[in-house]
């Protein structure tokens, strides 16, 4: 598809259900000059329906999930790792700790209500809100993995408080669980009086006890303390007491009513730039109650809204329908519903809210998969394997193969960086954009490019940077020039190193490089290796595989985040606990085998590594042994002359922002490894420095 300038920011704050469902129809149909940008904490979005079912067993956590990152991938859209806490209206930015200021034309609100309590004495120390979900589920599939005797306390007797009662019941009924159900008043009482006996009846059949008009007044680590003096035991205790809006929207300046954010018909708020869907708004020409329902059918109205306010179109209101039909999960595979006040039960209709459920679900777990590019009927010879069958990587992934280089360059490749004078080298680095955040990829690239420095044992001196911006407009061109430039003076201050120039232009995708110089007085080069070294890396590897996955959509979105994360974690702390090593090298876009044959040949040496002990990021392994491939791959096993298996893939790898790899005398080596995990470093000994040549696994 051709490519257009960008002109227009659209961010979406939360991954709910009706910015899930708008991100897929985005990436169906995309509008041309739009730039869009998702907020959320954490890389999944659990769906609400299924909650109960996944608190039950009926659920996996990976069924219980929307994958945010595949999702906003498939949308053409960055997705921000991180809680919004602010927005500046007259500067149109949306704050996100530890990260620029986010600008934005047209922004959507969908970060849905919290269950937390904090006036409630211990609630936020020592208790669980039931929402956010995503939160709520990591902890309970915690407690119910080790629990013993599981004492549980749920607060709040609504609907929601007794669904999760009968689940949580259910799942723990191999272990004699006491689960206590509380209200203030009388349990279920929003009820019609039929579906409210049917609910009492369940919770009875699950043994659940009830607690009514009791006020909880403290919690504490070993349980809960009701006004008239009684203590409650609970092991984990849960806040299900109606719906509350995230406080940081009432220092926002939109109008409000009872903290959630008013809409009209439009689903626009008091701000023509903002709009607010789901639970954390409130409809103010047809009020309704907190539920999914709305949320979803909220979607394709939002859609069209934004679309036509980024387009200068007409805006059409959404009505919602009057009732909906209600399923309640009862703890087992049955359900209740109630609509118009008339109410049944039965595994039926456990069946039916199980169909509709994941027929839900299945909306994102069948998203197309990246196209490669035809080759035209009539095309050069050589067209065909020079495009090859996958998309181009991005990072290191898309650099040239260590064989190309190395015939080319000849006497002139060697070390990490240049000496320039005696004390001083320099290096540079640019990387092709491997993700749609010009935030994070300044921080890979600047991690990226320092690391030549500190492989060869250098302190970073001065940098000059060289930005491509995709084609965008002037106002956009501001945006992400002002991210991409915070972004890497942050590392490189950090690094002790300071941005003094450089140069940017427009082209058809985002590149960032650095040319940064160091200073040291003995360089580490690759020719120091003696055996009976140790070789000791700093960083799990993988990285080339999980991208590459991730731009086909298989990768799982935490693992995702995971290797991302590893990527901007800087070595120079690594590099001062690696001062002394015989000889040192990062691992880069030759892969784990390509950078050690680099010191094996300038040493004189060989090597024997053992892949068992070579830490791979999370979801490596899966996807290697499921054949995915950087596209560097190929060159990677050419470079390096390493023959081995499948069990072996990894090791050609292309790395961005990789770790140290130090060859250190081997009476030293423990020691470095324990100061380096005590640093935070998922390090690990690999192998060892031989006298015969060539590598080896064992």
């Amino acid at each position: 598809m051709k490519s257009f300038p960008l002109t227009r920011d659209l961010v979406l704050i939360g991954g709910g259900h009706t910015h899930a469902l708008v991100l897929r129809k985005w990436g169906m149909d995309p509008l041309p000059g739009v730039r869009v940008t998702v907020i959320n904490p954490g890389p999944t979005a659990p769906y609400s329906g299924m909650l109960p079912g996944f608190v039950a067993g009926h659920y996996t956590r990976d069924e219980l999930d929307i994958d945010l990152v595949k999702l906003a991938r498939f949308a053409g859209a960055r997705l921000i790792n991180g809680y919004a806490t602010g927005i500046d209206r007259a500067a149109q930015t949306v704050t996100v700790p530890g990260r620029p200021p986010i600008g934005y034309d047209t922004l959507a609100i969908d970060v849905g209500i919290t269950s937390a309590m904090p006036a409630l004495s211990g609630f936020t120390a020592h208790a669980i809100p039931a929402k956010p979900l995503g939160t709520f589920a990591s902890r309970w599939d915690a407690f119910r993995a080790n629990a013993k005797d599981p004492q549980i306390a749920i607060i709040g007797g609504g609907v929601a408080g007794a669904e999760l009662a009968m689940a949580m019941a259910h799942a723990l009924r191999d272990k004699s669980p006491t689960v206590r159900l509380i209200d203030r008043s009388r349990a279920l009482a929003d009820l019609g009086y039929k579906a409210r006996q049917k609910m009492l009846a369940a919770l009875a059949a699950q043994n659940v006890e009830i607690i009514e008009d009791a006020d909880v007044t403290e919690v504490f680590p070993q349980g809960v303390v009701l006004r008239d003096g009684r203590t409650i035991r609970s092991d984990f205790t849960t806040g299900a007491a109606g719906a509350k809006p995230h406080d940081w929207l009432a220092g926002i300046g939109l109008d409000l009513h009872d903290g959630f954010i008013s809409v009209d018909a439009n689903l626009k708020t008091s701000d023509p730039a903002i709009f607010a869907v789901g639970d954390c708004a409130h409809l103010r020409e047809n009020p309704r109650p907190k539920a999914g329902v709305y949320a979803v059918r909220e979607a394709p109205v939002l859609f069209d809204n934004l679309r036509a306010v980024l387009s200068g179109g007409r805006l059409r209101p959404y009505k919602p329908q009057g009732d909906y039909l209600k399923l309640v999960s009862l703890g087992g595979k049955s359900a209740l519903a109630e609509k118009f006040g008339t109410a049944r039960q039965g595994p039926l209709l456990w069946r039916l809210k199980d169909h509709i459920d994941r027929k839900f679900m299945r909306q994102f777990d069948a998203l197309p998969a990246m196209q490669t590019k035809q080759t035209p009927r009539k095309a050069a010879l050589g067209l065909a394997e020079a495009l090859g069958d996958k998309p181009m990587c991005g990072g290191c992934g898309a650099k040239v193969g260590r064989a190309a280089l190395r015939d080319v360059l000849a006497d002139h490749f060697g070390d990490d960086a240049a000496m320039v004078q005696p004390g001083q080298v320099i290096t540079t680095d640019h990387l092709r954009s491997l993700t749609l955040d010009p935030v994070l990829m300044a921080r890979i690239a600047a991690v990226h490019a320092l690391g030549d420095i500190w492989a060869m044992g250098a302190a970073p001196q001065a940098v000059t940077a060289s930005i491509i911006l995709p084609r965008m407009s002037a106002d956009l061109q501001q945006r992400t020039l002002a991210e991409v430039m915070q972004a890497a003076i942050g590392v490189m201050t950090e690094a002790g190193a300071k941005i003094v120039g450089g140069h940017t232009s427009l082209g058809e995708e985002l590149t960032i490089g650095f040319t940064v110089t160091g200073l040291t007085d003995t360089p580490i080069t690759l020719a120091g290796a003696q055996p009976g070294d140790a070789l000791i890396l700093t960083k799990p590897i993988g990285s080339g595989t999980i991208m590459a996955a991730e731009m086909a959509g298989h990768a799982h979105g935490a693992d995702v985040i995971a290797c991302l994360d590893l990527m901007v974690q800087p070595q120079g702390r690594a590099a001062h606990i690696l001062r002394h090593a015989h000889a040192m090298t990062d691992v880069t876009g030759f892969g784990l085998a390509g950078h050690l044959r680099g010191i094996c040949d300038a040493s004189g040496t060989g090597a024997v590594v053992k892949p068992d002990q070579v830490p791979l990021m999370p979801g490596a392994a899966a996807l290697a042994q499921s054949g995915v491939r950087s596209s560097l791959f190929a060159d990677n096993v050419a470079g390096a002359g390493v023959i081995g298996g499948p069990d072996f893939d990894l090791l050609f790898d292309p790395q961005t922002a990789g770790g140290l790899l130090a060859a250190v005398a081997g009476d030293h080596a423990a020691d470095m490894l324990q100061q380096l995990k005590i640093a935070g470093y998922t390090a690990a000994i690999i192998g060892e420095i031989t006298q015969a040549p060539g590598i080896a696994t064992h």
